[in-house]
């Protein structure tokens, strides 16, 4: 079984990385941000723990999360951001890590996680590999996903890992231009 760690910054196109893996290599997709959502439903120990911290206001009339509320709140402050991080981490990671001990007899199993070496997750890989893009294409890609304005995309790049350092950390580096056939022979130079 190998494991492998994909990241890097909203907007880099992780996403498309994971689908041509698991469209060339039969790999298993672990989504961090997809286990987040889940463990965050309405009467989750997770939820429970974002509401001490954050208080009601966070949730709508049916005791859900109102995500784009929570979002504005940490994207403005360093301390709360770290604090859902902190939170994330608990739950989320623990969650990847049972789901990877029920893969058992799985070839390649992809963890993909915009925040993989603030997690540590990237202990556990085989390897990693960071997805960059240009910043126009990755405030456009965010724009379009979230429907937010291109400002408020800025802000998110802004409190995120710099391409940079996920270029220093990760074992490989792609870059996303949106080109798939380009990706492609980009991920076949890696021994996957």
């Amino acid at each position: 079984m190998k494991i492998i760690g994909i990241t890097g910054t909203s907007g880099a196109g992780k996403t498309t990385i994971c689908n041509i893996l698991k469209k060339q290599y039969s790999a298993y997709i672990i989504d961090s941000d997809e286990i987040a959502k889940r463990l965050s439903k309405k009467g989750s120990i997770y939820l429970q723990s974002i509401v001490e911290y954050f208080g009601q206001g966070i949730l709508d009339n049916d005791g859900e999360l109102k995500r784009s509320e929570l979002a504005n709140i940490i994207y403005e402050s360093d301390e709360k951001r770290q604090r859902l991080n902190n939170l994330t981490f608990i739950y989320v990671v623990q969650e990847i890590k049972d789901k990877i001990n029920q893969l058992i007899g799985k070839e390649l199993i992809i963890i993909d996680a915009p925040l993989l070496f603030e997690s540590k997750l990237n202990q556990i890989c085989d390897f990693v590999i960071g997805i960059i893009a240009k910043e126009e294409e990755k405030i456009q890609r965010i724009c379009k996903r979230d429907d937010i304005s291109v400002e408020m995309a800025k802000k998110r790049l802004n409190i995120q890992i710099t391409e940079d350092e996920i270029c220093k950390k990760s074992d490989f580096v792609i870059e996303n231009n949106g080109n798939i056939e380009q990706l492609e022979k980009e991920l076949k130079k890696i021994s996957i």
